[in-house]
């Protein structure tokens, strides 16, 4: 199925997933010092809701999971405040024109970091509605990585500021967080990306509407680019929701005079 959307030709048969899917093996991605997912059927008694188990006519499972610490999520600025703010209330609309770009690593006081000048050199003035970061290097092993106790890359502060005056209001990356992993509380590209100059008294120009989709995965033979990005997740009252972002290779049809 081939769409038009602002003089744009979107391809719709050829989704570009770059989530990573939920698994209860230990292929499954994990941050933030927690266990596996836990994925296993229902149980009354000897009743054992599986169909394999000759007990049920259909396999009813119960699923225990943190969308912060098992695979991708986007989540809202209700992450960091003492009021509750829902990721479910924030995200109203799914379709946004996106930017894809891969930055390279900087080592910086002992740190590896996505730099401001980096991502001012990737988006060459470009100012889309989305951001998807692919780090370099882009190792498969992201997909099932054991993130806990590693001090993983984290984007500057600079540059989460220089993406939020840019206009830009969801950033997706391949990291479990855009903040470091341990900064004693200070979370300084969170709040530099959505506005926030108080988590207890909320200021009135903290960014609302805008969200970060943390742990996605872009495979090398997707091309940096332009998309029109499909963020979808589940319908979660909470700061953070499991999500499903889909990419759309666009082509440009407008017509030169």
């Amino acid at each position: 199925m081939i769409a038009t959307i602002n003089n744009f030709q979107i391809d719709l048969s050829k989704p570009i997933d770059i989530s990573i899917p939920i698994t209860n093996s230990e292929a499954n991605p994990i941050a933030w010092y927690i266990e596996k997912p836990v994925i296993e059927p229902v149980r009354f008694g000897e009743w054992v809701g599986k169909v394999s188990s000759g007990m049920s006519s259909t396999n009813f499972n119960t699923i225990s999971y943190n969308p912060h610490g098992h695979g991708t999520h986007t989540e809202c600025l209700g992450h960091i405040t003492r009021d509750f703010y829902s990721i479910n209330q924030s995200l109203k609309q799914f379709f946004f024109m996106a930017e894809l770009i891969s930055v390279a690593l900087e080592e910086k006081d002992g740190d590896f970091i996505i730099s401001k000048e980096k991502i001012v050199k990737a988006l060459n003035h470009d100012r889309p509605e989305a951001i998807v970061i692919r780090t370099l290097p882009n190792e498969t092993s992201k997909l099932s990585r054991k993130y806990s106790h590693t001090n993983p890359p984290y984007l500057d502060e600079d540059a989460a500021r220089f993406i939020r005056e840019s206009g830009i209001q969801h950033l997706l990356i391949d990291l479990p967080s855009v903040d470091k992993e341990k900064d004693e509380g200070k979370l300084l590209a969170h709040k530099a990306f959505w506005n926030v100059t108080d988590v207890n008294n909320l200021n009135s120009d903290a960014r609302l509407e805008a969200t970060i989709t943390e742990l996605i995965f872009v495979p090398d033979t997707v091309a940096d680019g332009s998309y029109l990005l499909n963020l979808q997740i589940a319908s979660f009252e909470n700061d953070a929701s499991p999500s499903k972002p889909v990419l759309y290779a666009v082509e440009n049809t407008k017509t030169e005079l």
